[in-house]
């Protein structure tokens, strides 16, 4: 009998041949004798989509914590925050949050452009103390075209001084909880003052040298970047990259790295792409 097949008034579920996570994780989890614990854990809480109280608890967060790796798969793991829902829930298997302007350094981003597998984590400190786990795979819009592809989305964010200059669209893999055994239960202090500083450049509010960090940047010598190079220069190697990766993708099934450029957006007389 197929497993497709009803069995009454239910139909069985379809038979899952393959396993969540890395070799590596199953590998330790071997070592370890885990094993079975992990497969209880895949069977019943890791999903391929947001169901309806993921969905709705993604709504209600005001920060998430973002994993990125480049191409090579160094890492990077950074903060975002903003008003209840400005981690947007498209559908099911689709979130997208706006980038507004920081300081220029774009590791994220270009993170992103090179190798778009991403992990999300959002933590409730506040309400439910729990924690919920996003994985899956992100593509940098710009914001106009963002608006036309989803024409919903807010044009300007809620809080004051902040506009989208980006956004993230991600394509949802895995979705599964993180347990609240040791999430500390925090609560919310009353506001000071103007509150929060959204969108400053003043160097103090936007915490300042607080590491001194920059009190000791004499010691380590000056900065000297590499030359930049120019545009049929940069397009040359991104092309030789893009194609490396197409060939590697060929080789393991796997979807084609799409990332540095479009081969088929025109590039316009004297601008410099690495700019």
């Amino acid at each position: 009998m197929s497993t497709s097949e009803r069995t009454g008034n239910r139909q069985a579920a379809p038979a899952r041949t393959a396993r969540p996570g890395s070799d590596g994780e199953h590998l330790v989890q071997q070592r370890t004798g885990t094993t079975e614990r992990a497969d209880r854990f895949y069977a019943e809480q890791v999903l391929d989509r947001l169901n309806t109280r993921m969905r709705e608890f993604v709504a209600r967060q005001e920060m998430f914590f973002l994993a990125t790796a480049d191409r090579h798969g160094e890492c990077d793991n950074t903060f975002r925050a903003g008003p209840p829902g400005f981690l947007h829930v498209l559908d099911e298997r689709t979130l997208a949050y706006p980038e507004y302007r920081g300081n220029g350094v774009q590791a994220s981003l270009g993170n992103i452009e090179e190798n778009p597998h991403v992990g999300i984590l959002m933590m409730d400190f506040l309400r439910d103390r729990i924690g919920l786990h996003v994985n899956g795979r992100a593509r940098v819009v710009a914001a106009d075209d963002m608006r036309r592809e989803r024409p919903g989305l807010a044009a300007a964010d809620p809080a004051p001084g902040r506009r989208a200059q980006l956004w993230v669209e991600i394509d949802v893999d895995e979705a599964y909880i993180h347990c609240a055994k040791h999430i500390p239960h925090l609560q919310k202090v009353p506001l000071h003052g103007a509150g929060r500083a959204w969108g400053t450049d003043d160097f103090k509010r936007k915490g300042g040298d607080f590491f001194a960090a920059a009190a000791e940047a004499p010691g380590r010598g000056p900065f000297l970047p590499p030359p930049r190079a120019g545009a049929a220069t940069w397009q040359a190697e991104a092309r030789r990259v893009l194609e490396q990766a197409e060939h590697r993708a060929a080789e393991d099934e796997d979807p084609a790295f799409n990332g540095w450029f479009h081969r088929d957006l025109p590039v316009e007389h004297g601008h410099d792409p690495g700019r």
